[in-house]
């Protein structure tokens, strides 16, 4: 079974003393990949395997005295001697786990390897005392590198590289031709990986259905203190057509007949748990970064297709943002609604994103991203370019 590019991360960190940490959505490939992990470190290694959604794996972890438990897993595991590698699957299910982890890392050396559904709850689960002590990752649907790979379009080693200024010179046109195609079908249904791999478009649309029923009926109900779920739907709802455009959160509370605050806390949940990926407006400080508007994105546009209808060019928009968040910091400009550059990533390079580009885009990107003293700008043209500054989405 093809691995994800996080695997073989994960594995250059398997002996260090930290717990690793993997989250994520449901159905975008956690299991899989622990497992994959489990079965790599091989037979030679003390190694347990147990799932939260068991509450029979739970109980071998509920004693007071953690150095029962100890005893217990080494006696599982039939070595008392070699260190122990511990994989648990859902981690959110049982919080007092993290106490259970601090202690057996501090004074029994074991590894732990888990998965959990949601950065909203997880940063919430893991006390401060783990800080130290864990390193945490997260896996997202198929980059469209990733989904290249898995139809053995492009090799691992393509699939890994990781640095954008390269990709975006990486690609021949005859190459890019090749791609396109499969980047239709990214662009319309996403990366989950059972998705990807999927060719009826219309079991396609039932998996994207099913994963997003289960957000509803087990992220929701399980990881939220939130009790009204159908505020939740309904700003989903109201947030789609919204995709590439800067909230305005007032008139989104208006629309909704709830608080502003309640609406925050709302965003805060949906981005924690990988639903919407928010954008920060671009600046040189901090503070105003942070207290400035933002744009909303969905985490897959899949996912998108399957809550909602968009137009071409949100489509296009909400896949390439999506793109660029795997190499780094995101944000966008904009000038008193006047102006705007879509993305500007890592304070460096300002990102235009168009069906068609054209020099004038061009032009006009160069004049704005220089006056923020950003030099090096590119127009993203779906359909491509043949030209300096313009990149095709297929070549990230």
């Amino acid at each position: 079974m093809l691995k994800r590019v996080l695997f073989y991360d994960i594995l250059g960190q398997i002996d260090h003393k930290n717990a690793l940490v993997v989250t994520g959505m449901r159905q975008v490939g956690k299991t899989t990949l622990m497992k994959q992990i489990f079965e790599e470190i091989g037979q030679d290694k003390s190694k347990l395997w147990f799932d939260f959604e068991n509450p029979l794996d739970m109980k071998v972890f509920e004693d007071i005295d953690y150095n029962v438990i100890y005893t217990r897993l080494a006696q599982m595991a039939g070595n008392t001697k070699n260190r122990l590698y511990i994989f648990i699957d859902e981690i959110q299910n049982f919080p007092e786990i993290t106490k259970i982890i601090k202690y057996l890392i501090d004074h029994y050396g074991v590894k732990f390897l888990v998965t959990g559904s949601s950065n909203f709850y997880l940063k919430n689960l893991f006390p401060e005392s783990l800080s130290g002590r864990k390193f945490l990752h997260d896996l997202s649907p198929l980059s469209f590198k990733e989904f290249l790979y898995f139809h053995d379009q492009i090799s691992l080693d393509d699939a890994k590289r990781n640095d954008l200024v390269s990709m975006l010179h990486s690609h021949a046109l005859i190459e890019i031709k090749k791609f396109e195609p499969y980047y239709d079908n990214y662009l319309r249904y996403g990366g989950f990986p059972e998705v990807a791999m999927e060719v009826d478009n219309e079991l396609k649309k039932e998996i994207l259905k099913n994963i997003f029923k289960s957000f509803f009926e087990k992220d929701l109900k399980i990881l939220s203190d939130h009790k009204d779920i159908r505020e939740l739907r309904d700003l989903l709802l109201l947030l789609v057509p919204r995709v590439g455009s800067m909230l305005d959160i007032s008139k989104v509370a208006s629309e909704l007949g709830v608080e502003r605050a309640k609406i925050y806390s709302y965003l805060e949940f949906l981005q924690g748990t990988f639903m919407i990926r928010l954008l920060p407006k671009f600046s040189k400080s901090i503070d105003r970064a942070v207290a400035g508007g933002k744009k909303v994105y969905f985490s897959d546009n899949g996912l998108l297709g399957a809550i909602g209808s968009v137009n071409d060019a949100q489509l296009l928009e909400n896949a390439v943002v999506n793109q660029l968040a795997n190499y780094g910091d995101l944000s966008f400009y904009n000038k008193r609604n006047t102006a705007e550059i879509d993305v500007i990533y890592n304070k460096k390079i300002a990102i235009e994103i168009k069906a068609s580009g054209s020099e004038s885009d061009r032009r006009k990107l160069t004049e704005l991203s220089g006056s923020l003293g950003i030099k090096q700008n590119y127009i993203i043209s779906k359909n491509f370019v043949e030209k300096d500054g313009f990149v095709s989405p297929a070549q990230l």
